[in-house]
Formats: structure tokens, C-alpha cells, sequence
């Protein structure tokens, strides 16, 4: 049996990927995740495409953090897989102990990421991951979190990026998307 290639595997992915008209409000097409992770041939590959892009790109990663909340989907298990650790950036008030907060603008207001202060040690390479890359706020909020706490931000990664939303213009570290619309 044949190896399948990274172009298939991703192809694959991307064909599970859910397409929704006018979700949440009008005028927006909702690219849903979740299509892909209830296929199980999906989720092996894109496991297999994660890991593999890590690997080769930042193979001295230290810790991977995941976003509150499609985030966690990934980063424990990129971790595993990469033999790291992994923490969580979540929304004000859900996490115990010390921790750093950053405020971010939504489209209609702001919100508050915070991590705990001993999730991150100083000079740490740290790479963030999430599924979707819209108009950045997030990323950037986690990212100046990892930083506050002396990581180095190796790379932001995502599964999704919307590129017409310019996400990405916002963010000051290498962004890694694996599908693009």
C-alpha cells in the first residue's frame, strides 16, 4: 500500500471542511472545523499534517498553546505527539492561580485572554496554535501573553485562515495556515 502524499492528506482535510451561508448573521460564510473532526481519516491527517509541518519547520519547540477553545483540540495533541508540553490561553476568569491578562477588540466590543504566569518559562520556544485565523485579535492577544511571560514565539499555526479578513497584518511573528479561503 502506498504512502499518501501531504497534498492528498491536506486535500482530504479540506473536502470535510463545513461551508455555512449567512452563519452567524447575514453575509458571512462560516467555515466550520467541525466537519473535518467528526471524519476519523480527517483527524489522522490532519494530526499527521500538524506534526509534520512542526517537525520540519520548528523541531526545538518547547511548548505548544492552544486557544480558548478550538485551540485546546489540538495542542494536547500536538504535544503528545511532539514529546512537549502544552498550556492553555483562556477566556478571563477560567483559570486558577497567578495569571497575565491582554484585552483584544472584537468586532463588536473586546475580551480578555489570560495564561497562568508558570506556563511559561523565560526563553521557552513556544509555538500557538488554533483552528482559524479571522482578523487576528486572538493570535495577537496570545501572542504578547507568551511574550509578557519570556517565551519566544516561534510561530503562530492554524489550521484555517480567512485571508480576505487580513488577519495576518495584524500579527508580528511567522504564521503557518494550512488551508487558505
Amino acid at each position: 500500500m502506498s504512502e499518501i502524499s501531504s497534498a492528498d492528506k491536506l486535500e482530504y482535510v479540506k473536502s470535510k471542511i463545513g461551508k455555512y451561508m449567512d452563519f452567524p448573521k447575514k453575509g458571512i460564510v462560516f467555515r466550520d472545523i467541525f466537519g473535518a473532526l467528526t471524519d476519523g481519516k480527517a483527524c489522522v491527517y490532519l494530526r499527521d499534517l500538524l506534526v509534520e509541518h512542526i517537525r520540519t519547520t520548528h523541531p526545538d519547540v518547547e511548548l505548544i498553546v492552544g486557544l480558548d477553545s478550538r485551540g485546546f483540540l489540538f495542542n494536547m495533541l500536538l504535544a503528545t505527539e511532539l514529546g512537549v508540553g502544552c498550556a492553555p490561553v483562556r477566556k478571563k476568569g477560567k483559570l486558577a492561580g497567578d495569571v497575565v491578562s491582554v484585552e483584544y477588540k472584537l468586532e463588536y466590543g473586546s475580551d480578555t485572554f489570560e495564561l497562568q504566569r508558570t506556563a511559561i518559562k523565560p526563553g521557552q520556544k513556544v509555538i500557538i496554535v488554533d483552528d482559524l485565523l479571522a482578523t487576528g485579535g486572538s493570535l495577537s492577544a496570545a501572542s504578547e501573553l507568551v511574550r509578557k511571560l519570556g517565551g519566544v514565539l516561534l510561530e503562530s499555526l492554524v489550521v484555517i485562515e480567512l485571508v480576505d479578513l487580513e488577519g495576518r497584518k495584524k500579527l508580528d511573528s511567522n504564521v503557518h495556515s494550512l488551508i487558505q479561503y
